[in-house]
């Protein structure tokens, strides 16, 4: 079923604006929402509202930075896995199939087990994921393979195979009273330590990563096609799926650095987005993000609003990813 483009766009942006709303409101510390309503309008000139300082504080500075935090990374998992997934022209293709939250968790894992800032942590994952899709695009073009794309998957699970075992020697040797609870917590993911810096450093490496996918969303449809077509319309390939599987390694390293890894969102909200606009890139993208930010919100929202005990967004990810997955794929099936 198709609708309505500029519609589903307009009715994304209206419930995205909803649920942000709510998201504010909702956790430990309950805000109406007249109160933040008020709030919001104070900052645009409005009168302060007779509030405690509390809830201001509570609005912006840990609310706040929150929502506008798992927007982000909703929205660009999506965008990476959509622009893996017609690259490898596979619905099963996700953001960390190149390897880069293996090679981020490496990174990461190690400078907690090293006793590193967090910025320092932060950095470490997001080189460690360009690293590793680096080694991973280097061993798979090199290989004498035909198919580029199978080499580059084949590498992907090895390398990725090869990290998760670095991974779990780490967590053997670090300290199980410090170290392992903290390299757990963070293979998780969490928005709970999200700041203003960590804002500035996913938006940047964001906008950095939506570029290629931006400049090339025209083309990207013409991976829909066979190789040999392809060249025939004279769209260079090489450089095409280039372009695209750096724009997505840069969203996806920039998410797992920030929030560490959530898995899921990548491979399941790009299906929803085909079922809403089809196939054509130009039109999935925008669909595809604002489908991911909403959903990432929802389940961070719900992960820290429903018991006493927060719960970690990569647990809920996947309780909701494979059955909707299976859903979305029924459905692929009967149409």
């Amino acid at each position: 079923m198709r609708h309505s483009y500029p519609a589903l766009l307009a009715g994304l942006v209206l419930a995205l604006l909803l649920a942000g709303l709510l998201a504010l409101g909702s956790g430990s510390f309950p805000l109406p929402l007249g109160d933040v309503l008020r709030l919001l309008a104070a900052r645009l000139g409005a009168p302060p509202p007779d509030l405690p300082a509390t809830a201001e504080t509570v609005l912006w500075q840990i609310r706040g930075p929150r929502v506008l935090a798992a927007l982000a990374v909703g929205a660009v998992l999506a965008a990476s896995g959509a622009a893996l997934q017609s690259v490898f022209r596979n619905p099963l293709a996700a953001p960390d199939l190149l390897g880069v939250s293996a090679g981020s968790a490496v990174g990461a894992v190690l400078g907690i087990f090293l006793g590193w800032a967090i910025w320092a942590i932060q950095a470490a994952a997001f080189v460690g994921g360009l690293v590793a899709v680096a080694v991973v695009y280097a061993i798979g073009t090199a290989l004498p393979l035909r198919d580029r794309t199978l080499s580059l998957v084949l590498v992907g699970i090895a390398v990725g195979s090869m990290l998760g075992s670095v991974v779990a020697l780490v967590k053997t040797l670090a300290d199980p009273y410090t170290q392992l609870p903290a390299i757990t917590f963070w293979l998780l993911g969490s928005f709970a330590s999200i700041g203003q810096a960590d804002l500035t450093g996913l938006a940047l490496c964001a906008i950095a990563g939506l570029i290629p996918l931006l400049l090339m969303r025209w083309r990207a449809d013409a991976l829909m096609l066979s190789d040999d077509e392809v060249r025939a319309l004279g769209v260079g390939l090489p450089f095409l799926r280039l372009s695209l599987v750096v724009g997505a390694t840069l969203l996806t390293a920039a998410t797992v650095a920030a929030a560490g890894i959530i898995g899921w969102i990548g491979l399941v909200v790009p299906h929803a987005a085909r079922l809403l606009v089809g196939a054509s890139f130009p039109r999935l993208l925008p669909v595809a993000m604002l489908l991911g930010a909403l959903l990432m919100l929802a389940i961070d929202t719900v992960g820290r609003s429903i018991g006493q005990a927060e719960l970690p967004p990569g647990v809920l990810t996947a309780l909701i990813g494979a059955p909707v997955l299976f859903f979305l794929m029924l459905r692929r099936r009967d149409d």
